[in-house]
This record gives C-alpha cells, structure tokens and sequence, in this order.
C-alpha cells in the first residue's frame, strides 16, 4: 500500500488559492491529548497549519519558527501517511476511546473536499474502532460527511461561530466561510439527528447580541460554549494587530462590553456554557 493510499500524485496541488501545500509523512497520527484537553485521549490532526489562517488561533504560536507563525495561513502541509498510521491501530482497535479531531488545524479546510482524507479517515475509525468522536470546525464543508456521522454511535460536531458581523469576521477570519453559512451548516447537521454544539470560542465583537443569540437558538441544537477574547491579551499573528485592534475600538470590545453581551445572551440562551474549552468528551 502506497503511502498516498487515498489520492495520487496527479492529484497532489502545490498551491490551493493563497496557500502553499507540500505532503509529508508523519511519525504519528495520534497524539495523546494533555493540558486543556486531558478529558480526551487523543487528538488528530491530518493537516499541519490551515489555509483558514484566523489571525487569532492560538495553533499559529505553536509553529515550529517564526516564518511559518508570521506566514500563518499560507501555508500548509498534508499528512500524507495519516489513514495508513491508523489502519495499524486495527490490532488493537481504539474502542471506547475519545478523540478530538482537530485541536491545531480545521479537518474540513478547503483542501479537504478534493483530498477526502479526513473522510477516509472518518471511514477507518467506523469500520474498525469504537470511537467517542468531537469534531471541531467552522466550514460548511462538515455537511459532506453527514452520512458517516450517523453511523457513529458517540460523536459530537462543534462549529465555530464567533460574531454576527461580516464586518469583524473579514477582519480576524478572512479566508474563513461567513458566520451564516456555518450557522446554515450545523443546523443541517443537527436536523440530520448528529449532536452539535455551536462554540463561540472566542466570541468576537457582537453588533446585535439578542437577534444574534435567537439566530443561534433558531438552529435547535442546545449545546452552546463560549469564551472572551480579551483585547489586551489577544495575540495576533500575520501583521493584523493594527487593523484588529482598530474594529475592537470601534465595538468598545473591552472585559465590560464583553460581560455586557454575554448577560444579554445568556437570557436567551439560559444553558449557554461560560469559559468551559468546548472541549470536554461526549
């Protein structure tokens, strides 16, 4: 079996939009999860670095050097070998054991619906584990793979929605899918009977907090997170913490507006989850 064992090498892009892609070997592909995920037992990760390129994400601080932290988002690598590495798990399957998928990239990044590697992935762990699965994500693109969601007997997809103003989201997210669109999307997953979750992690500056809450609660789902950024302790990565900093002016987006939005939501969203990670097992 070829180490390319979903796509081959016509198939194999260089460059997908802004971003450069370049395919690797990985040495593993389960990484025992500690810190803020210790709830889990792994994390997986099939790309390195993500074309979504949040100005924000905490992943970019974790780059190997500064380069590829400054040059976040135009850049990403293909764990070539990903679904191989797990199919060698099949001796000793992974029944009962949770994973998060994934803690520093998106599974469902634009490379992805040519690739299908998180699809086969998804595959692999219904054909031959018994895993306790979250899938964590803010593109559209999640809906694809509906009909392996329901062959799961655990899992859980948790879609990022952090404001309700395109405004902010092109500011800090501007290669990310509008917030609309992955309200849309999860929506759809919920009504196809998969549990999801909406994580507001971190929620970004809100223009209309009581229609943005009742859009939300408009989905069904019930499971919400949701976590502050604070403006004076938010990283910034890629030579956007000027123009950040300037829409976080222009919202007065500050510890007091913050508490101000999440009381508002919180009359309307009575079981909305305050400072947890978003991460905890299913």
């Amino acid at each position: 079996m070829s180490q390319l064992n979903i796509f081959g090498d016509d198939e194999r892009k260089s460059k997908l939009g802004k971003t450069n892609v370049e395919y690797k070997s990985a040495g593993s592909i389960l990484t025992p999860a500690s810190g803020f995920m210790a709830d889990y037992d792994y994390t997986l990760n099939p790309y390195s670095g993500c074309s979504f390129g949040c100005t924000y994400c905490y992943a970019a601080f974790f780059s190997r050097n500064k380069e590829k932290m400054d040059t976040w988002g135009d850049w990403l690598t293909v764990k070539e070998n990903a679904l191989t590495l797990l199919q060698k798990k099949r001796k000793r399957p992974l029944i009962d054991k949770t994973i998060y998928l994934s803690s520093v990239t998106d599974p469902y990044q634009p490379i992805e619906k040519e690739l299908k590697l998180t699809r086969n992935i998804l595959k692999e762990l219904i054909e031959f584990h018994e895993v306790r699965l979250v899938i964590q994500t803010r593109s559209a693109l999640v809906i694809r793979d509906i009909d392996l969601f329901k062959k799961f007997k655990h899992i859980q997809i948790n879609m990022t929605v952090t404001t309700d103003s395109e405004k902010v989201r092109k500011v800090f997210e501007p290669f990310c899918p509008g917030n609309k669109q992955r309200i849309k999307a999860v929506k759809q997953v919920h009504q196809a009977g998969i549990q999801s979750c909406i994580t507001m992690t971190p929620l970004l500056p809100v223009y209309n907090p009581d229609s943005f809450a009742e859009e939300l609660l408009e989905t069904g789902i019930n499971r919400f997170i949701i976590q502050p950024f604070h403006k004076d302790k938010g990283k910034f990565v890629r030579g956007t913490r000027e123009e950040a900093l300037k829409i976080l002016n222009e919202f007065n987006w500050s510890d007091v507006e913050y508490e101000r939005v999440l009381k508002i939501m919180q009359k309307k969203i009575p079981n909305l989850g305050i400072g947890k990670t978003g991460f905890a097992p299913i």
